[in-house]
């Protein structure tokens, strides 16, 4: 274990709003900083913060790399909080000059993990340590305190292990939400995956906020008391997405006029390439070869709310739209238990995807990826913060190192819960699709959770199509008792060419 050093000067490269957040923070816990930027203002606004926050002694701007790396301690320590994609390229390549053995680059974008695994390779040869660190929690956690997420080897993470501590957000026991993720990209990983979760479990929410609204008609101030009431008590409690739902409900503007009713129903972000985690986990998920519906379809979901001039031509097209009708519900505090209960399954859904998609990646790149940890990451400070799935999964993750495979679908209390779930969900993906409710994320989980379980699926005729037109081969039912995803033994000529 190599000895941690004590850093006191950083060099923060971006100064956007979850740079410029980090970069007060670090002020605030003792550090000099020397920020850089190609926006002289957005410098500037930071200093002007860190008067009012009685730290601007400790800020400096520069211009050039040779005066930043002039300014810093050896080793020279920098974090990024940059675009994903080539900008972190530049940037690298205009710092290597400068740079000796030794010193520390933590990588703080979201960036894609492939992208830092290959700059981890540039930094090697120059004996630079090269961190990719995940933070999550938004630019409002980046200024009090984020949930970070490393990835390194062991003796780089174990040197900045202190200074991230120090950084993050602290859980309800004072303990920081940071962890050693694993070597490599698996900090940049890890933080993909949590997108994607966060996505499954925000399309949940919307959708339940949708029946609640068109299907119920219930007033803001109403959903915003039962999203309170949800995240007080059981499955949903200290969930942070639930409980900024109260909040979202409720809050109206200087005149008075709620501010979520002048919400245009557009997510963008996906196609104007402020992020791409969201593409990317979906695309993990694929190639890891994990059914992932819960975060696929919230995924589409996004992608057609941003196209909304296409919606508006195609119900043009259709001659009207499919809106949401009124629900008859005989007992009102009975359906939105089972909404509750529909959504929570969903959000354990969406985990359950995401750990899958890591336990596959971590044994295709072997980057001993520490659960445990990853938990710890997640309990505060992070926008999937829920305080009931981490006291299930807790027992889980503190044993992941006997456990021949981390598929929570053969974990019982997983499964458990899963399962209560399973009617409630079926009520509600039912009454939502007899009344045009848009609820992609639920009725994909209720489809996910009975062919993840089901032993006599559709797709037996499936087989025999492809092997029709195809020759693809298949098994024979009795025949198959390992059930492991092999090319069959048999073909029939159903039709002789």
């Amino acid at each position: 274990m190599a000895p941690p050093i004590d850093i006191k000067k950083i060099a923060m490269i971006g100064c956007g709003s979850m740079g410029g957040g980090m970069a007060l923070l670090a002020a605030e816990k003792g550090c000099e900083v020397s920020l850089q930027d190609p926006s002289e203002k957005a410098m500037d606004t930071i200093i002007e913060q860190a008067e009012k926050d009685n730290v601007a002694k400790k800020m400096h701007k520069y211009t050039d790399y040779k005066s930043l790396c002039e300014s810093l301690d050896s080793p020279k320590v920098f974090m990024f909080s940059l675009p994903h994609g080539s900008v972190g390229d530049t940037v690298l390549a205009g710092l290597l000059p400068y740079l000796d053995k030794g010193d520390i680059i933590i990588d703080c974008g979201n960036e894609h993990w492939e992208n830092t695994e290959r700059r981890q390779g540039k930094c090697v040869v120059r004996g630079v340590r090269y961190v990719g660190c995940g933070v999550s929690g938004g630019y409002q956690a980046a200024r009090r305190g984020p949930s970070m997420c490393p990835g390194a080897d062991d003796e780089t993470l174990d040197l900045v292990f202190p200074f991230l501590q120090k950084m993050a957000a602290k859980d309800k026991h004072g303990n920081a939400c940071v962890g050693k993720a694993g070597s490599g990209g698996a900090g940049h990983y890890v933080k993909m995956v949590h997108n994607g979760i966060e996505h499954g479990m925000m399309s949940a929410i919307s959708e339940a906020w949708g029946i609640m609204t068109n299907g119920l008609g219930m007033d803001e101030d109403e959903i915003g008391d039962v999203f309170e009431k949800w995240n007080k008590e059981g499955e949903f409690q200290g969930t942070f997405l639930v409980w900024i739902g109260a909040d979202i409900c409720r809050t109206k503007d200087s005149s008075g006029a709620r501010v979520l009713d002048s919400v245009e129903d557009k997510v963008v972000q996906d196609i104007s390439g402020e992020e791409g985690t969201g593409i990317w986990s979906n695309e993990q998920a694929v190639k890891a070869h994990v059914p992932a519906p819960t975060l696929t379809s919230a995924h589409y979901l996004r992608l057609a709310s941003a196209y909304r001039w296409q919606r508006e031509r195609a119900q043009k097209t259709f001659g009207a739209d499919f809106p949401a009708q009124k629900l008859e519900v005989k007992d009102r505090s009975a359906f939105l238990e089972d909404l509750r209960r529909a959504t929570y399954t969903a959000c354990l859904a969406a985990y359950v995807q995401g750990i899958n998609i890591i336990d596959q990646a971590n044994r295709e790149h072997h980057w001993n990826i520490n659960f445990d940890q990853i938990l710890q990451i997640w309990s505060a400070g992070c926008i999937i913060q829920a305080d009931y799935i981490a006291s299930l999964l807790k027992p889980i993750f503190a044993d992941f190192r006997s456990q021949e495979t981390m598929n929570l679908l053969f974990q019982s209390s997983i499964a458990a819960d899963l399962r209560k779930g399973h009617p409630a969900l079926k009520k509600i993906v039912s009454s939502g699709v007899a009344n045009d409710h848009v609820i992609p994320a639920l009725s994909s989980t209720l489809e996910y959770i009975k062919y993840s379980t089901g032993l006599d699926l559709p797709t037996s005729f499936y087989e025999a199509e492809l092997d029709y037109f195809g020759k693809h081969m298949y098994d024979k039912k009795g025949e198959d008792p390992k059930g492991l995803p092999e090319t069959g033994k048999y073909h029939y000529e159903w039709k002789p060419a």
